[in-house]
């Protein structure tokens, strides 16, 4: 019994001794342990307050897509968010509906190689879609030279037979045409206006 008491106070010792050397180290790692905990509830507070605020500005365009400051400004602040595809796609359209094509080309073509694949299909399709009509059928098909995935087949198709059919290519706009409405669904509303295209080429 002795020996177990002599050595639990050598223990004890031992330990007294260990905390005394090593006090600044354990009161860091302490520090440092609360601290990051505190700083990643901050950081996490920091990144939502900066979704909330690029949410407003993208909310601002929506009500009044002519506000190019508010669109600059989440350009330059909020890239990152999410919104900015968004709001490019809506100045883009305002630019279209007041007729400033080449504006909207502006406006479009840094999206053509975003990371998300159906923006990039979309914007790729508006481009095609406007060149047409400017009248400038090669960069119009250029547009839609990248591979669609099988979502955007048809629509890349049926587009293709418009720019042929502008450019008064028959054969091919046919060929388009007919490859369109293999592939867009039959419950489509595009299938009719397909084959009214085809059938008037007839």
């Amino acid at each position: 019994m002795k020996n177990f008491i002599k050595a639990d106070k050598t223990e004890e010792e031992q330990i007294k001794r260990w905390i005394k050397e090593n006090t600044l180290q354990i009161v860091v790692g302490v520090a440092l342990g609360l601290g990051g905990i505190f700083g990643f509830d901050a950081y996490k507070n920091y990144q939502h307050s900066q979704l909330i605020k690029a949410r407003s500005i993208y909310l601002t365009l929506v009500s009044n897509p002519n506000d190019t400051q508010a669109y600059e400004q989440l350009k330059n602040n909020h890239a990152s968010s999410g919104y900015l595809d968004q709001a490019t796609l809506i100045l883009a359209k305002n630019a279209v509906a007041n007729k400033n094509y080449m504006q909207a080309l502006e406006y479009l073509a840094p999206l053509s190689d975003t990371s998300n694949i159906s923006i990039a299909k979309v914007v790729n399709m508006r481009i095609a879609s406007l060149y047409l009509e400017m009248g400038h059928y090669k960069q119009a098909l250029g547009a839609l030279n990248t591979v669609p995935n099988s979502a955007f087949d048809g629509l890349y198709n049926q587009l293709k037979g418009d720019i042929y059919l502008a450019d008064k290519q028959i054969d091919n706009a046919k060929k388009h045409y007919k490859l369109a409405l293999n592939q867009i669904s039959k419950d489509s509303k595009l299938q009719n206006l397909i084959k009214i295209k085809l059938n008037d080429l007839n």
